[in-house]
C-alpha cells in the first residue's frame, strides 16, 4: 500500500487494537469535533468512524490561537477494564515557551461512546500516553517541559502511576529518560510491555525535518532505559547529528531530497491478530524548494518486525521511511469512501466536516431547509471565538471544490461563500456580500499573514439567485471562479500560490493543515443565514 495512508491534516497517529478491529486516533488542535478516530479491519482500508470529543463546552477551545487546542491523543484498549482509554492534552498557550497544557483522560466501553467526563491528569508537559500493565497497574508517560534556563530544553520524559479508582496520579512525575540519540527535542512517548521488557518509544529531533522514532527498553517502567543501539529506528534523514542545543522543531537544513516522506517521526505500534507488527507515524510532503507543507502533517504506515534479541526493525532493512508498505495478510475489508459530492440530503452531517473552536451544530443545520445546508452567520473568519465555517481537510494538491450558494445579503456585514483556509490569519474567501452602490456583489478576500486584500475592492455585481462558486487547486496554483448557471464558469481574482497555505509560511499558526469549506458571516446580529445546495470535493488530475 502507498503512503501516506491518511493524506492531509492527520498528525500524531496512535494505533489501537481491540480484537479484529484496528483504530487510529490523530490530533485535531483547534478544530472540532476533536480527536478523529479511523477504523480498519485489514490495516489497509481506513474509514473516518467517529470523534472522541464532541462537547465543545466540556472541551472549550474558544479564543485559543491556531495550533493550540487538542494535541497528541493516546488511544488504548484495556481488556481487564472492558474500556477504551483516551488521553489527550489541551495546549492553551506557548507564550514565552512555557507550553501551558492540561492533560486529561476519558473512557468508553465502545469506540463510538458514550465517553466519560474528562478527568484531569497533570500539566507537566504534552504528548501524554498510558500503559495498562499486566498486573493491573496503569502508568502515564509524557514529555516533561523544561522552563528553567540552565537545563537542557525542551526537557525529558517523565512517568507517574495512575490510580483509576481515585482518578488521579500518584505523586510527582519522575524523569526517566532523555533520549536515544543526540538529536534533542525528545517528545511523543509511548510505553509498551512485551514479555519481561518495557519498551519506551519516543520521537526525537523536533517535529520537523530532523524528526525520527527511537526506542529504549528496561525491566521496570521506571528504568533505567537502555537505548536501541541502532537508534533512530525510523526517520526521513538517517544522517547522524547532535542538535541537543537547538530546540527549534523545524530544522529545514535536514531536508532529505532522497525521501518523498519528510518529517517522519512520532510513532506508535500495533500487532495484528496474525502477529504482524505495524508502526504508524506522521510525515509530510513539502513543496520544494520552499519546504512548505500545504497538506500539513499526514499519517503513514510501516511494516516492522522484532529481532531475536528483542529490538524493533523496519521490514526490508534500514531506517528510512518508505513510500510503500507491505500489506497485511488480514482479509480484505473494503470501506465506503466519502462521496465526492454532498447534496445535504442525509439526516446528519458527514463526519468529515469540521469547524474551528466550536461544534458545527452551533451554526449549521440540515433540518432548517431539507435538502440544503443552512449556516447561520457568525463572527469574521479572522475571529478566534465563534466562526461559522464548515470545512473539510484538503487531502490532495489536485482538487476541484464546488458549491452552490443561495444568499441574500442586506449590508456589508453579511457575507457567505467558499474558502480555502489555513488559519484565521491566512485564507482566501470567495464571498457574496453587499455594497450600497452596487447591491449584491462577489469578491475575493485574501488574508496573508494578517494582511488583508479585497479583489476587487468594490466587488463585481452578480445576479440574484443561486451562484456556483469554485476553487481549483492544481499543484502550486489555486484559482477561484464562479457561475450563475453551474455550467459556464469565469475566473475571479488572481491565482494564489498554494504553498502559502502551509505550516511553514503561516506566521500565526503551525502543526495543522489546509481546509476547504463554506462560510457565513453576520457581524451585525449573528443571525443572517446562507443556504448551500451541495459541496463537491473532487480529486482530479485535470489541468487548469
Amino acid at each position: 500500500m502507498k503512503n501516506p495512508i491518511l493524506p492531509g491534516f492527520n498528525p500524531d497517529p496512535c494505533l489501537c487494537r481491540r480484537g479484529d478491529d484496528y483504530y487510529l486516533a490523530v490530533s485535531s488542535f483547534e478544530w472540532f469535533p476533536g480527536v478523529p478516530i479511523y477504523h480498519s479491519r485489514d490495516m489497509k482500508n481506513w474509514e473516518l468512524l467517529t470523534h472522541a470529543l464532541t462537547d465543545d463546552r466540556a472541551v472549550d477551545l474558544r479564543r485559543l490561537p491556531s495550533a493550540k487546542g487538542i494535541w497528541a491523543p493516546c488511544l488504548t484498549w484495556c481488556e481487564a477494564d472492558g474500556l477504551f482509554y483516551l488521553v489527550y492534552g489541551v495546549m492553551n498557550s506557548m507564550n514565552a515557551r512555557y507550553f501551558d497544557v492540561n492533560n486529561y483522560v476519558i473512557t468508553a466501553p465502545e469506540i463510538e461512546g458514550p465517553w466519560s467526563a474528562p478527568v484531569y491528569l497533570h500539566s507537566a508537559g504534552f504528548d501524554a500516553s498510558m500503559l495498562h500493565d499486566t498486573d493491573g497497574r496503569k502508568y502515564l508517560v509524557s514529555m516533561d517541559w523544561e522552563t528553567r534556563p540552565d537545563y537542557e530544553k525542551p526537557g525529558a520524559i517523565c512517568l507517574a502511576e495512575y490510580d483509576p479508582a481515585a482518578k488521579k496520579l500518584l505523586g510527582i512525575p519522575r524523569r526517566i529518560y532523555t533520549g536515544g540519540t543526540d538529536r534533542g527535542c525528545i517528545e511523543a512517548p509511548h510505553l509498551y510491555r512485551r514479555g519481561e521488557w518495557y519498551y519506551l518509544m519516543c520521537a526525537e529531533g523536533g517535529t520537523g525535518y530532523n524528526h525520527c522514532v527511537t526506542l529504549a527498553r528496561a525491566k521496570s517502567p521506571w528504568g533505567p532505559y537502555e537505548p536501541d543501539p541502532q537508534n533512530p529506528i525510523l526517520t526521513s534523514n538517517p544522517r547522524e547529528n547532535n542538535e541537543r542545543r537547538d530546540w527549534d522543531h523545524l530544522k529545514p537544513r535536514y531536508y532529505n531530497p532522497d525521501s518523498l516522506l519528510q518529517k517522519s517521526g512520532h510513532g506508535s505500534l500495533v500487532e495484528t491478530s496474525l502477529g504482524e507488527v505495524y508502526l504508524a507515524h506522521l510525515c509530510a510532503r513539502p513543496f520544494v524548494p520552499e519546504l512548505r507543507c500545504t497538506l500539513g502533517r499526514e499519517t503513514a504506515l510501516q511494516r516492522m518486525y522484532w529481532t531475536e534479541d528483542g529490538w524493533l526493525r523496519l521490514a526490508g532493512g534500514g531506517n528510512l521511511a518508505r513510500e510503500t508498505c507491505p500489506e497485511s495478510a488480514l482479509p480484505q475489508w473494503p470501506v465506503t469512501p466519502i462521496p465526492e459530492t454532498d447534496f445535504f440530503d442525509a439526516p446528519e452531517l458527514q463526519p468529515c466536516y469540521y469547524a474551528p473552536r466550536q461544534a458545527p451544530g452551533r451554526f449549521a443545520s440540515l433540518k432548517a431547509r431539507p435538502g440544503r445546508l443552512r449556516l447561520r452567520g457568525g463572527e469574521s473568519l479572522c475571529s478566534l471565538h465563534e466562526v461559522s465555517l464548515l470545512a473539510r481537510k484538503l487531502t490532495s494538491l489536485c482538487t476541484e471544490v464546488t458549491t452552490c450558494l443561495e444568499f441574500s445579503p442586506e449590508t456589508f456585514r453579511h457575507s457567505a461563500g467558499l474558502v480555502v483556509y489555513y488559519d484565521n490569519m491566512n485564507y482566501a474567501y470567495l464571498e457574496k456580500s453587499w455594497r450600497e452602490e452596487r447591491g449584491e456583489v462577489l469578491r475575493l478576500r485574501h488574508l496573508e499573514n494578517g494582511e488583508r486584500t479585497d479583489l476587487p475592492v468594490e466587488g463585481i455585481p452578480v445576479p440574484a439567485g443561486p451562484l456556483w462558486l469554485r476553487v481549483t487547486i492544481y499543484g502550486r496554483v489555486t484559482r477561484f471562479s464562479w457561475s450563475s448557471d453551474g455550467v459556464q464558469f469565469q475566473k475571479l481574482g488572481p491565482d494564489f500560490d498554494t504553498s502559502t497555505f502551509s505550516d511553514e509560511y503561516c506566521k500565526f499558526g503551525e502543526f495543522t493543515g489546509t481546509f476547504v469549506g463554506m462560510a457565513c458571516e453576520d457581524t451585525l446580529y449573528h443571525a443572517r443565514t446562507a443556504d448551500f445546495a451541495c459541496f463537491s470535493c473532487k480529486s482530479t488530475p485535470a489541468t487548469l
